[in-house]
């Protein structure tokens, strides 16, 4: 593949691309000079301190090249930089709080294939950026506005190795005393697949402190991915054998590779579904808390407008797709849980951005809790809905320029229905919805239908993509 036909994503979600092609160490380093940049700029006038920023990355092989470049780059705009190394996406969330950094920078392609890397960009707050924000990184790695600073203003970067610890500490003070007790009692046996990356070491270490029985999957951080990494059915057969082979097993979980998602199969080595990741955190918070507002993007699932529903005083905000939309709503509200039905759930008291330690926490809470109900008992007295996921290549379609005029046409055909056009467009009707929108992350659109059947999911597939020439 050469350098221009090869993906290159710029979003609020940071920049990712082809390594060796779109994203290049000389890319890297632009994009974290903007970032930078960025900060001081925002800073001079009033703050003389160097802004101080963590950094890790989620140990996908080749990634510590692009980290390299991303810590000489925000050293030489007047950054500090304090190294973690291979962490989790949220451990550097997590890390900014606790240590009252002014930001960080990962290295990652979240769920992408090997062949993908990125950069992604976390503020003071240890949140992914809002728009306007990254809109204005991006503007500058466009234009190349890098403020490079003298020798004597240049940062200084240290290492840390202190931050699993941190954050799984973190993810324990979430759950009460009593709780962690009763997880503890119950002695689950778990089988996680960390997929050979970030998650590998605190996930171990959080079950372990937690008193499960672990069976550990690709739980060495060789960098090297067992399987396709996004945690979705197809790519989870290894997961739902091993759990259907191990007797007693009471749950399954499947991080991506800077595990800020996590993927759940039942004591029967079923796939549930990624959606329900963030209802049953959502039902384990709502238990533990009582009513409060929740935060969920417009891709994801009604059943989460249920869970609600049982608690009288609870909302759900919905927020166009990216974890710095669902946040932004959940941050002003005080919301205790949000996330999005991609696996990803935000809990607030650890860190505002997605995390799979603490959903697997809440989910052990949850079936605790409940004994002696199975998880796959649990998930079947949630709501039944079917939601089929569906996506077009970019470039088959016309590219970026034919998708406004595929959401007008969407809009129009269905005029009399309720629209909600903040990100794309989707359509709610009584018995389902359908959402059309371009990815953040890959050259795609995508179309999500969700019904209480398949067939009428997927006619709401086919009447969406019809009606906007697709």
């Amino acid at each position: 593949m050469t350098a221009p036909d090869a993906p290159f994503m710029l979003s609020v979600s940071g920049a990712r691309g082809i390594v060796g092609a779109s994203m290049t160490p000389v890319v890297a380093s632009k994009f974290a000079s903007a970032f930078g940049s960025h900060l001081c700029a925002a800073r001079r006038s009033s703050d003389a301190r160097r802004p101080k920023l963590a950094l890790g990355r989620d140990g996908r092989a080749g990634g510590e090249a692009f980290a390299h470049s991303v810590k000489g780059a925000l050293t030489a705009v007047g950054c500090d930089v304090v190294d973690f190394g291979v962490v989790m996406t949220p451990t550097i969330g997590v890390m900014i709080r606790e240590l009252n950094l002014d930001g960080g920078m990962v290295v990652t392609a979240s769920h992408n294939p090997l062949e993908w890397n990125g950069l992604k960009c976390l503020n003071e707050d240890g949140l992914a950026p809002a728009k306007a924000e990254a809109d204005a990184i991006i503007a500058r790695f466009r234009s190349e506005q890098f403020l490079f600073v003298d020798a004597e203003r240049i940062g200084v970067a240290t290492t840390r190795s202190d931050a699993h610890e941190m954050h799984v500490a973190k993810v324990l003070s979430l759950l009460s005393p009593k709780s962690v007790q009763a997880i503890a009692a119950r002695k689950f046996r778990v089988v996680l697949d960390s997929v050979n990356a970030s998650g590998c070491v605190p996930g171990r270490m959080l079950l372990e402190r937690l008193g499960c029985e672990l069976s550990h999957l690709n739980g060495e951080a060789t960098g090297i991915f067992a399987h396709r990494p996004e945690p979705v059915e197809e790519n989870l057969g290894q997961l739902c054998a091993a759990v259907a082979s191990t007797r007693g097993t009471a749950v399954g979980f499947a991080q991506d590779p800077d595990a800020d998602r996590v993927a759940i199969v039942d004591e029967r080595g079923r796939f549930i579904g990624e959606e329900y990741t963030l209802v049953l955190c959502a039902c384990a918070m709502l238990a533990r808390s009582g009513p409060t507002t929740m935060a969920a993007n417009l891709s994801t699932s009604r059943m989460i407008d249920d869970v609600a529903a049982r608690y009288p005083g609870t909302s759900v905000l919905r927020t166009p797709v990216g974890e710095a939309h669902v946040v932004s709503a959940l941050k002003p509200a005080g919301g205790r849980i949000g996330g999005e039905g991609n696996g990803g759930v935000i809990v607030p008291e650890v860190c505002f951005v997605r995390d799979s330690l603490s959903s697997m926490a809440l989910v052990l809470d949850l079936l605790a809790s409940h004994h002696p109900q199975s998880l796959a008992q649990l998930v079947e007295s949630m709501p039944r809905y079917t939601m089929l996921k569906t996506k077009l290549d970019l470039a088959a379609i016309g590219g970026n320029a034919a998708v406004p005029a595929a959401l007008s046409k969407v809009k129009h055909a269905f005029a009399k229905e309720r629209i909600n056009d903040a990100d794309g467009v989707r359509i709610d009707f009584d018995d389902g919805w359908v959402h059309l929108r371009a990815s953040n992350t890959e050259p795609i659109v995508r179309v999500i239908a969700e019904a209480a059947t398949a067939e009428r999911a997927q006619a709401l597939v086919q009447q969406c993509r019809a009606a906007a020439g697709l």
